[in-house]
């Protein structure tokens, strides 16, 4: 089995399942799910067996990649089917694969519509599946489309009362960071043939030029100083839409509110990453003198995103709106792990890398633990919802004594949500606030601030949920046992979080290496964009003088 035949098939067999689907009788409902699930599971067993092992037992080429294809699509433009992992793509990989199955299980409880509701989950995880191993621009922008439509129709359809606004909204925000990217593609694309060379939307050749290191025919192209400066700042827009950030995050809420429980998962789980990913993927490597000019503006807006996000999860009575903003805070310590950029005199820039690399991995280690327990929150959420169809937090009490074993897992990934120590929430907290300190103690101790917020909504929510002597709210004639199903998927998020707070080199041991040659190809990146202006000053100097003599 080739490299491109293994990625492809990963990447496109929900969406041939979902081509599938269409044969299907539309009243075999039962039927349908457990195509589909078998269809995710697919995909997930996979991703374990053949491609880990195939993974790390090749070499990565020059550009830091495995599991390389680079097939020619549309020639005339240069537009490639290039696909390739490393160690930012492969962990985030491997959980959409995971949070896809999972997410399709806990579809099981959804009556309206199956065979559409099915059809737009598969497509949807193959968007997200395709974001995750794009290494051309143009097939990245793809992707990132492809998830737009199913994502609006699964809300717009099976949520809530409000979903048509929420859908609406979410469509917008994201066509609107749509529109930014494609500005930025086609700016990059003309700005990649200023050597003469044909344009490109290769991201290895486009990285290799905005940082200044290109060859073969790109030799001596490069991405000026106020196309890199536009460029990331566009993009920064339209991935911190997707983390998303404050000012940009008040799509969110609306959307997970609305959204049916299983969808929440994924968007919580998977999309909320690729704005992060997006950022390490394309923003950071093509425009390292924008990254560097905005650094302060990413470490500041991930602090507000911190603090904002635990202010306003303490004030939610919605459970589900609860989660939601705590999203916003927890995604900002992506932003300020993947900021804390600081370049000093030659004798600091060693130990002002090592505490980037931490906050880089620290970051990414944040967005799989982020994952786990965010959709794993959210499934506990639309279990208790299912049965007594509310969210009030004021009208829950008492649920570990009705549902002692749901109450445990649940109150479990909770704490993992919180940051206890010895699980997955802890670990990435830990590293961006460490990272940070170097880069500034005044934003390490805001940041650190924010764990104690957090600390805050989370056991004032438990003891309002889960503690005291009895539940208080309305249908508690309804409020029956977890199924198995439930008790199966509650389960694996909780060992999920034990197993990477408790052994965290499963992460770091991939993403390292990467992580590695991002830190020190931008650091010498900036550098010598540093020499190249100090060299041209001395000789416009030396010109100058020259000339008056």
């Amino acid at each position: 089995m080739s490299d491109a035949f293994l990625l492809s098939t990963i990447i496109f067999l929900p969406a041939l399942g979902a081509l599938a689907l269409l044969l299907f009788n539309g009243e075999h409902d039962l039927a349908m799910k457990r195509f589909s699930a078998g269809v995710t599971g697919l995909v997930l067993i996979l991703t374990f067996v053949p491609l880990l092992p195939r993974y790390f037992g090749q070499t990565a080429n020059e550009a830091g990649f495995r599991l390389f294809v680079d097939l020619a699509w549309i020639p005339t433009w240069n537009i490639g089917y290039r696909l390739g992992l490393d160690g930012i793509s492969l962990p985030l990989l491997i959980l959409t694969s995971l949070l896809g199955f999972l997410s399709l299980l806990a579809s099981w409880r959804i009556e309206k519509q199956v065979k559409g509701y099915l059809i737009l989950f598969l497509l949807l995880e193959t968007g997200m599946l395709g974001v995750f191993c794009a290494l051309d621009f143009f097939l990245f922008y793809v992707f990132f489309e492809v998830m737009l439509l199913p994502m609006y129709f699964l809300i717009g359809i099976w949520g809530g009362p409000r979903k048509e606004y929420a859908a609406i909204k979410f469509f917008l925000y994201t066509l609107v960071g749509s529109v930014l990217m494609l500005i930025v593609m086609l700016m990059v694309y003309v700005g990649s043939g200023s050597a003469g060379a044909s344009p490109t939307f290769d991201l290895a050749t486009l990285a290799a030029i905005g940082q200044g290191t290109a060859t073969g025919d790109y030799f001596g192209a490069s991405f000026s100083k106020t196309l890199q400066y536009w460029s990331f700042g566009l993009l920064l827009i339209a991935f911190l839409i997707k983390l998303p950030s404050v000012p940009f995050h008040t799509w969110l809420p609306d959307a997970h509110v609305e959204a049916p429980t299983p969808i929440s998962m994924l968007l919580a789980g998977v999309l909320l990453k690729i704005g992060g990913y997006g950022l390490l993927r394309i923003a950071y490597p093509l425009f390292p003198l924008g990254t560097y000019w905005a650094s302060y503006v990413i470490v500041l807006m991930g602090v507000i995103s911190i603090l904002y996000g635990a202010l306003a999860a303490l004030a939610q009575t919605d459970f589900k709106r609860l989660v939601a903003y705590s999203s916003v805070s927890h995604m900002g310590y992506v932003l300020l792990g993947i900021g804390v950029w600081k370049i000093a005199d030659a004798s600091g820039s060693d130990l002002n890398r090592d505490f980037w690399l931490m906050g880089m991995n620290g970051a990414i280690f944040q967005m799989i633990g982020h994952g786990i327990t965010s959709a794993g929150m959210f499934f506990m959420v639309g279990v208790i919802y299912d049965r007594v169809h509310h969210r009030n937090l004021n009208q829950f009490g008492g649920l570990l004594n009705k549902m002692p074993l749901y109450g445990g897992l649940a109150v479990t990934i909770i704490f993992a949500g919180l940051g206890l120590p010895g699980m997955c929430g802890f670990i990435g907290e830990a590293f961006t606030v460490l990272s940070s300190w170097n880069y500034s103690p005044l934003m390490a101790a805001l940041a650190a601030s924010g764990i104690i917020l957090t600390a805050g909504y989370i056991l004032w929510a438990i003891q309002r949920v889960y503690l005291g002597p009895r539940y208080i709210g309305p249908n508690s004639d309804d409020i029956t046992p977890i199924t198995r199903r439930e008790a199966t998927i509650g389960s694996v998020f909780v060992a999920l979080a034990i197993i990477l707070g408790i052994y965290p080199r499963l992460v770091f041991d991939v993403t390292t290496p990467t992580t590695e040659t991002i830190v020190e190809r931008m650091d010498a990146a900036v550098q010598l964009s540093r020499q190249t202006e100090s060299e041209e000053a001395e000789i416009a100097r030396l010109s100058d003088g020259s000339d008056q003599e």
